[in-house]
């Protein structure tokens, strides 16, 4: 099963994440096939760190959890949040297939948070500047409960453009950033 969790970051944890960093790494290296998509989210300033987003296949609810939950900057206190939910892989690659020049360009995590009829379930016109695109669903996948993409895009408005605007309670941009070692 794939799921999609979203570490936001505590204000003021900057410090403890740079420090946690080699630890954060070599946790995620454990991981490293089982991870669709990962990376750190911005600021408005491109250099404060917000959050980070990983998309990962686990086996069960159970698993990524732990995965979650046992990450060295949740454990330290880093986070001040984490949003899991089962997340449906739409274009059925990772982020390392994206064809495109991973540094080329602004990208961003858009998070569309609804309930509902599903919306947004079919891939956008301008498909090569996805990077990740897919619904969030509830625990058991029968619910959806929003849409989670990352891409390349102009501007935060139109990143914002790939969903929906009225299926949608909230929609967040964030300056997303492909993440692991360099």
């Amino acid at each position: 099963m794939e799921y999609f969790c979203y570490h936001r970051d505590r204000p003021g944890s900057r410090g403890l994440r740079e420090e946690l960093l080699e630890q954060h790494w070599s946790y995620m290296d454990r991981y490293e096939q089982e991870l669709i998509a990962r990376g750190p989210t911005f600021a408005a300033d491109g250099e404060t760190p917000t959050g980070s987003v990983h998309i990962v296949g686990l086996p069960d609810a159970a698993a990524v959890r732990a995965f979650a939950f046992d990450e060295p900057n949740y454990q330290a206190g880093a986070y001040r949040d984490v949003l899991v939910r089962r997340w449906r892989n739409v274009l059925g690659r990772t982020m390392w297939e994206y064809p495109g020049d991973p540094q080329d360009g602004n990208r961003y995590l858009v998070l569309g948070l609804g309930e509902g009829p599903a919306a947004d379930l079919g891939l956008p016109a301008d498909r090569d500047e996805l990077i990740a695109y897919g619904p969030l669903l509830s625990d058991d996948g029968g619910s959806w409960l929003g849409t989670a993409v990352l891409l390349r895009a102009a501007s935060p408005d139109a990143a914002r453009a790939v969903l929906t605007a009225d299926r949608y309670a909230d929609i967040e941009v964030h300056d997303w950033d492909f993440g692991g070692r360099r």
